[in-house]
């Protein structure tokens, strides 16, 4: 039972390591698309572009979008004053919640071995061979930017 426990522990701890380089490392990508996509300019080719191996496309788009809550609550404040003021109280009220927090981490003098890493790694879809390959660069990278946080202690919001 505690060995269960101890084995679960440390998937969560070897998962939570690789996160946060790949939540980083995907969060710089996903800004990234934008501004590459920004500096291709497709006016020449008519908004079009069919190359050997790439192709691109600009396609305007009319869209009605709703308005974001911030906007409306601003323009209902201007309609209606009174009643502005009133649902501003009521945004502004703090309320207490209840949340569960599990905190984890790993005994001092303690370490996960390549196989815990491994074994992580592997359930998220990569082949052994890859995984093995792939984790070096993945555990110095979350080893650096652990070092820059400090934290020893980690927590995920369970409820």
């Amino acid at each position: 039972m505690t060995e269960d426990i101890e084995r679960k522990i440390i998937q969560l701890v070897a998962a939570d390591r690789f996160s946060i380089p790949i939540r980083s490392m995907g969060e710089k990508l996903y800004r990234m698309r934008p501004k590459l996509a920004g500096k291709i300019d497709l006016d020449p080719f008519d908004g079009s572009f069919v190359g050997e191996r790439v192709y691109a496309r600009i396609e305007p788009e009319d869209k009605l979008k709703t308005r974001g809550t911030k906007e409306g609550i601003e323009r209902f404040q201007q309609e209606h004053p009174k009643y502005g003021e009133i649902l501003m109280k009521y945004i502004e009220e703090e309320r207490s919640v209840r949340e569960d927090h599990f905190y984890f981490g790993v005994n001092n003098g303690c370490r996960l071995t390549a196989d815990d890493y491994l074994g992580v790694m592997i359930g998220l879809g990569f082949t052994e061979t890859t995984a093995r390959r792939l984790y070096p660069e993945l555990i110095e990278t979350s080893r650096k930017m652990s070092r820059r946080r400090k934290e020893e202690e980690r927590s995920v919001l369970i409820g």
